[in-house]
């Protein structure tokens, strides 16, 4: 005993300066030793007169308390020097009765007259501290001297001292709420702080205190969006929620008339040809109520959020990206929200924390807009590393981002992650399967297959997760799959997972007309082992002897009445129950009331399939990125994001009136037009209200506060970001110059340049008469003129190129016109005058010649010697239109007199062979002429892509005309929708492909063919019996009939009863197999491999079609 209370002694008294620690763990120490002299060196070194050693007694203290150490019972010794002359001693004292002051409130009391004494201190660090310990006391007496501190900080000088008055304000509310009025007076005041430290902690203020006082934001909005990008980062996640929930109301729905625009285009292109009268009707009273609807401009002060805020997706902290992620989501165009998607990928290689939280955002996004991700799927592919929870979410993804187009690669993916070893993911890949097949029709069958392979599989999870999905899944086409019910009958002996068990119950007793001899056999056994199943297998046992009672009676009554009796006496008063109902309802006796009647059509109803949704699809009402939508509950403090407003609030609430003494004089407004006057010319559509905006908030910004040092740095900051946006946009106008120089080689006119030199000698006279003001004034004003000058110089430019692009142009005609006749049809002839004449002028000459001569010299000459059996520049070279089917792309009555049929060539699409070449013919029924045939607005889902055919000019009344463009479906059916345009109208039509001509014959040899079939096996082949029709029972006709259903080529082969047939997509480039073996009384099996499972589906349906015919 004595030994160890020696130790400590020695411990305690002993240590030298250099020693980490003084006082020791109490949980260290024996029950009995002295814990009553603990920290008594502290108290001795924080009594001593030399601050030397005070400041390292403090030292250490804050050092306890950062490793989680208790310190309180030191409270008195220290409290005593916050009267401390010494600085650094000050600070530290005020760090710890930071963390004490609610623990200790009647010894902090005490000392209150000292904190408000700190609150005059020169210093602002000490200001802010006691203004800090101040707010911790926790004592409603203290609330008037509280608020009176809180009122002085926040009109400091410092910014650091009104920060932390922003800081205090939170916690004198929740104190005593009935301070709210004089608290948001104080917030109004800090709202209009100009400094970015002040900004973050006033919003958040503003969120606790306040946050349906919309109204003392307004005249904020514009400083808070322009300072937001030099806010510290947890500001900025702040201001960004604020301001998103602000946008919600002052601001209209960006995306409010697409639906109606996407509405109208499909009524005009599905119209049908009869009632035409009534749909005209029809036609003028929706685009009347169209045009009564204002089409939509995006308010400037929303276009400077957006703008603003978009930098910040670069930013190093996860919580700031996620922040801007959310407020695009919610309140950017749909054309715009795609910038968001790298942003989020990028996050996914941050810690699983990160990543949890961002696929749950990212989940809800997909469901909403798909397009978004799709580029990125293979970021979502799942690591073996990845923890369980990570894994499912990352499946939800794949799952939403499904579709025809990539639904092979996500099955062989979800094919990998069944032979893991995490069961938990195993099963929810089973039931991503089963979604995917739910979703996506043409890939059931496939889905079925694979789902029933896995019912041999050992272990007995995934057997058990695979029936029940198999149960949902056959719920949709019960009749097709009889072959499958009774497989799973037999698995009734091995699988004793009850969910399971109880699935193939349900299953046998919904169809069991589909298996009229295994299921009275299934309840039999089931009879036998029914007190030792589980309560829900019992159910479903109960119920199934009741439908084979109402169905098969004279088979099963025995055994549906030994069932009923083993329940009767069952322990589970459930069943005991059901068994009761059960026989009333399908025993009729003499007390049987009129329900028995109709027990055929309780138990035997159609029901309706499971329909089987994300559970992501209605988070989205909660706000992105917040606690309530990663629970998927309403959390404590949640704020609702409100609904768009109708019809839009009034803008004018953002403007900030500039006061009168602050406005500059006459010579300054006339070198700040001239600076503005460039820099708006030269920009683009978009942003011109927004810099307008901009501007109005830095010079009421910067010029009001030009005494205090915290609004020249606001103003510096934005200043800085101008000049960066000036900077960018005169180098975009020097590239977009080069760029058309390059590709124009034409003489610029002289007076264009010699009015540009006069300009420049103007503006540097201009320039050196200033230079005597200012130096700094000149700087900008000479930054205005490099602007102006490339700008002006381009825009004569391009009125030159215009007028020279006309010359050519008709010279062009004359040329052709002059060279000699020879045999061509008037299609070849049309086309000519449509060839582009970039290829003439690719290359541009240093010297610069005359236009006329030009053109005399080369184009003439390459005019004459031009070979129109180019399959590349000629589309007559194309096979003709009456070869292949046709298709109606523009009805001669809804054309209005212009009626155009397309056709799948099978041609080489010379400029792009992954494009379809699509050959278009133009008939114009009217009297008068179409001019200007050309093609806008093209719609196109993600990956397509589209070669427009060149403008026609002119057709005359009663001529025809064809020409050819190139589309690359990007191996789907999806429709390629665009506007055909002439010079008064534009037609709404669409171009869908039968997927046979998303094809191109592959010539291989039997060998060849054999060895690739043998290589897409498994899921990757369909197997199809069928009965040839009367017609198609000789070879040549099998090889028509395939042929003129897809694109493919013959492949030799040695047997007389087999055809093959073999090509590859014409965008992917995926080998597609195709074999028709005859057999006996003219059936016939159809074999078909592919690695895309959808197209196979589809093409396997069009050939079998042809064949049966």
């Amino acid at each position: 005993m004595s030994a160890s209370s020696g130790f400590n002694d020695e411990k305690g008294g002993s240590s030298s300066v250099g020693e980490p620690e003084y006082g020791h763990d109490p949980a260290s120490g024996g029950i009995f030793s002295s814990d009553y002299k603990r920290h008594d060196d502290l108290k001795e070194m924080l009594d001593s007169n030399k601050d030397s050693l005070k400041l390292e007694a403090m030292k250490r203290i804050v050092a306890m308390i950062a490793r989680g150490k208790n310190a309180s019972d030191l409270f008195p010794a220290v409290v005593k020097n916050v009267a401390c002359k010494n600085i650094e001693v000050k600070k530290l004292v005020y760090v710890y009765l930071v963390r004490y002051a609610e623990e200790q409130q009647d010894l902090a009391l005490l000392s209150i007259s000292t904190f408000q004494r700190g609150l005059k201190d020169p210093n602002q660090l000490i200001r802010a501290s006691a203004l800090r310990v101040l707010s911790s006391i926790r004592v409603t007496i203290i609330v008037p001297i509280m608020m009176l501190a809180i009122k002085e900080a926040a009109s400091d000088m410092s910014p650091y001292v009104r920060k932390t008055a922003a800081h205090a304000i939170p916690k004198l509310y929740s104190l005593d709420p009935e301070q709210k009025d004089q608290l948001i007076e104080v917030i109004e005041k800090l709202l209009a702080d100009k400094t970015t430290l002040v900004a973050g902690s006033v919003v958040m203020a503003f969120e606790e205190v306040c946050p349906e006082r919309i109204d003392l934001i307004h005249k904020n909005y514009r400083k808070l969006c322009n300072l937001l990008i030099d806010v510290e980062e947890w500001g900025q996640v702040v201001i960004i929620n604020m301001l998103t929930r602000y946008a919600r109301t002052q601001f209209l729905n960006p995306n409010i008339n697409e639906n109606l625009l996407e509405e109208g285009c499909d009524k005009t292109f599905y119209g049908s040809d009869g009632n035409d009268d009534d749909e005209e009707e029809k036609d003028k009273g929706e685009a009347a109520a169209l045009a009564k609807r204002k089409p939509y401009v995006m308010d400037p002060d929303h276009r400077l959020l957006l703008r603003n805020t978009k930098p910040l997706l670069q930013s190093r902290n996860a919580a700031v990206v996620m922040a801007v992620a959310q407020l695009y989501f919610h309140l950017a165009p749909k054309a715009e929200v795609g910038v968001i998607a790298k942003a989020l990928v990028r996050l996914l290689r941050s810690h699983s924390e990160v990543q949890y939280v961002v696929l749950q955002n990212v989940a809800t996004m997909t469901i909403k807009r798909r397009g978004m991700f799709e580029p990125y799927l293979k970021s979502f592919y799942i690591r073996s590393t990845d923890p369980t929870q990570i894994k499912v979410l990352k499946l939800e993804v794949l799952t939403n981002l499904a579709n025809e187009t990539n639904i092979s690669t996500i099955l062989r993916e979800f094919q990998t992650y069944i032979k893991s070893m995490d069961k938990d993911f195993v099963a929810a890949t089973i039931q991503a399967i089963g979604r995917c097949a739910t979703n996506i029709g043409e890939v059931r069958d496939t889905c079925l297959n694979g789902l029933v392979q896995l019912l041999s599989n050992r272990d007995e999870l995934v057997v058990a997760e695979s029936v029940v999905v198999i149960k949902k899944l056959l719920q949709m086409q019960p009749e097709k799959h009889s072959d499958i019910i009774k497989h799973m009958a037999k698995l009734t002996d091995n699988i004793q997972v009850p969910m399971a068990r109880a699935s193939i119950l349900w299953l046998i007793g919904e169809y069991c007309e589909h298996v009229p001899k295994i299921a009275p056999d299934v309840l039999r056994k089931m009879a036998k082992s029914f007190t030792n199943e589980e309560d829900i297998v019992k159910l479903q046992i109960l119920n199934l002897a009741a439908k084979l009672y109402l169905t098969n009676s004279k088979q099963t009554k025995l055994l549906t009445q030994y069932v009923l009796n083993l329940a009767k006496y069952d322990q589970n008063y459930d069943i005991r129950d059901r068994a009761r109902f059960i026989r009333q309802l399908i025993v009729p006796t003499e007390k049987s009331g009129a329900l028995s009647k109709y027990a055929k059509k309780l138990f035997l109803a159609l029901k309706p399939a499971p329909v089987l949704e994300s559970p992501f699809k209605d988070r989205d009402h909660f706000q992105l990125g917040s606690l309530s939508h990663l629970l998927n509950a309403k959390a404590g403090g949640y704020q609702e994001l409100p609904d768009w407003p109708e019809a839009a609030p009034d803008p004018s609430v953002r403007n900030v009136e500039v006061p009168e003494w602050t406005k500059c004089s006459s010579r300054e407004k006339r070198k700040e037009k001239k600076v503005e006057k460039p820099f708006y010319s030269d920009s683009e559509g978009e942003s011109g209200p927004t810099e307008s905006a901009d501007s109005e908030s830095y010079s009421s910004g910067s010029d009001s506060g030009s005494g205090s040092a915290e609004s020249g740095s606001g103003s510096e900051s934005q200043e800085s970001e101008e000049a960066s946006d000036s900077e960018e946009e005169e180098k975009d106008t020097k590239k977009k110059k080069k760029k058309e120089e390059l590709k124009k080689p034409v003489q610029r006119s002289e007076s264009s340049e010699q009015s540009s030199e006069e300009e420049v000698r103007k503006r540097a006279r201009k320039s050196k008469q200033q230079k005597s003001d200012s130096e700094s004034e000149s700087d900008e004003d000479d930054d205005s003129d490099s602007e102006s000058i490339p700008s002006e110089s381009e825009d004569s430019e391009s009125e030159v190129d215009v007028k020279n692009k006309k010359k050519v142009q008709t010279r062009v005609k004359a040329v052709q016109s002059k060279a000699p006749p020879k045999p061509v049809t008037k299609e070849s002839k049309k086309e000519m005058s449509l060839l582009d004449l970039d290829d003439f002028e690719a290359a541009p000459s240093p010297q610069v010649t005359p236009v006329n001569s030009f053109l005399s010299s080369s184009l003439a000459t390459d005019l004459e010697g031009l070979s129109l059996s180019d399959s590349v520049l000629s589309p007559t070279a194309i096979s003709p239109p009456g070869a292949q089917k046709s298709y109606e792309l523009l009805h001669r009555i809804t054309g209005e007199g212009l009626s155009v049929e397309y056709c799948f060539s099978r041609q080489p699409f010379g400029p792009d062979t992954n494009m379809v070449a699509v050959q278009i013919q133009f008939v114009n029924s009217a009297a008068a002429d179409a001019k200007n045939l050309h093609m806008e607005d093209v719609k196109l889902q993600s990956g397509m892509r589209v070669k427009e055919f060149p403008e026609i000019e002119l057709l005359p009344a009663g001529e025809t005309a064809t020409a050819v463009m190139g589309i690359d479906f990007c191996d789907s059916t999806q429709a390629a929708n665009f506007q055909l345009c002439t010079h008064s109208r534009k037609f709404f039509v669409s171009i869908q492909p039968p997927v046979g001509e998303l094809m191109k014959p592959v010539f291989m040899t039997e060998n060849e063919f054999k060895k690739e079939q043998g290589q897409l096996m498994g899921m990757n082949e369909i197997t199809e019996k069928l009965t040839l029709g009367a017609k198609c029972r000789n070879e040549h006709t099998i090889v028509q009939k395939v042929t003129a259903a897809a694109n493919l080529s013959r492949v030799p082969c040695g047997s007389d009863k087999e055809c093959r047939f073999a090509g590859r997509t014409a965008s992917g480039g995926s080998l597609v197999l195709v074999t028709v073996a005859s057999e006996e009384d003219g059936a016939a099996r159809l074999t078909l491999n592919c690695d895309k499972m959808v197209i196979g589906t589809m093409l396997v349906k069009d050939v079998l079609l042809a064949l049966t015919q």
